[in-house]
């Protein structure tokens, strides 16, 4: 009876294994969560860490989301142009690009985009405070990390994400406009009346409301991995791995939970 069971147990085991791992990690990632609600908004502030903080996560990640977006938005409007068999697709241009971009692409793309640099920054910077002490010598001076090192990181990215996501629904707007003005040859009245009349407050806010969530899980996961960090460099290094994958996962995943909540409501 044991020879007959003995594949299956080879089989349950790993995954039984694994997924007390993963369920420990999310224990533990909630219980960094509630430190940092606990002991963040308590006296004295960390307005300047917050302030480097948002300069890290925003400001320069601005190049990246604006090239992004502008050259996605042209994409989409050749797509939409030449893919289509009959002149529907060129009349159209205008509400494709700017229905796709704010409510989809530019949430999701700067979130990936985004997200895979700053989860990754964040990783290798307390990432690199772990394994040299300084995360324990916060701990010792009777403060807590949690209110150094990931609050300013969290409120930076919720604050900062959704102005980037903003300004890629614009870039990808304008992308699509060039190629409308250049290739397609449609006037600039009739893209923008396109625009305006097909993408709602609704459909921008919409996208906006995602971006927070996504901001959320990026710079948590950032935190937590780098806190996590063991066995010096090398460690460092897995845990950054380990931040951009994970991010990345629970992007796509959040993506498709938040759209079919926003179509339902």
């Amino acid at each position: 009876m044991s020879n007959e069971n003995a594949p299956m147990i080879r089989w349950w085991r790993p995954m039984m294994d694994r997924i007390q791992i993963y369920s420990q990690q999310m224990g533990d990632l909630a219980y960094l969560w509630i430190n940092t609600m606990r002991f963040g908004f308590r006296r004295p502030y960390e307005f300047r860490a917050l302030i480097t903080q948002m300069d890290e996560i925003g400001v320069r990640s601005l190049p990246i989301v604006i090239i992004s977006s502008f050259f996605v938005g042209m994409v989409m409007a050749v797509q939409l142009a030449y893919s289509e068999a009959n002149f529907a697709g060129r009349v159209t241009v205008g509400i494709g690009v700017g229905v796709a971009i704010t409510k989809e692409f530019g949430p999701l793309l700067t979130a990936l985009l985004v997200g895979g640099r700053v989860s990754a920054g964040i990783t290798s910077v307390i990432g690199t405070m772990t394994v040299t002490e300084q995360v324990d010598a916060i701990r010792l001076l009777g403060a807590s990390p949690a209110k150094k090192l990931v609050f300013p990181r969290v409120c930076a990215a919720l604050i900062m994400l959704p102005l980037l996501t903003v300004v890629a629904d614009f870039m990808g707007i304008l992308g699509g406009l060039i190629v409308s003005l250049v290739d397609i040859k449609m006037a600039y009245a009739t893209y923008i009346s396109q625009v305006t009349r097909s993408v709602s407050m609704g459909d921008l806010f919409g996208g906006i409301f995602k971006s927070l969530f996504f901001a959320f899980f990026m710079s948590l996961i950032g935190c937590y991995n780098g806190m996590k960090v063991e066995g010096g460099a090398e460690g460092v290094g897995k845990a950054t791995t380990r931040s951009v994958v994970a991010t990345s996962v629970c992007v796509m995943i959040s993506d498709y939970f938040l759209t079919k909540l926003l179509v339902i409501f």
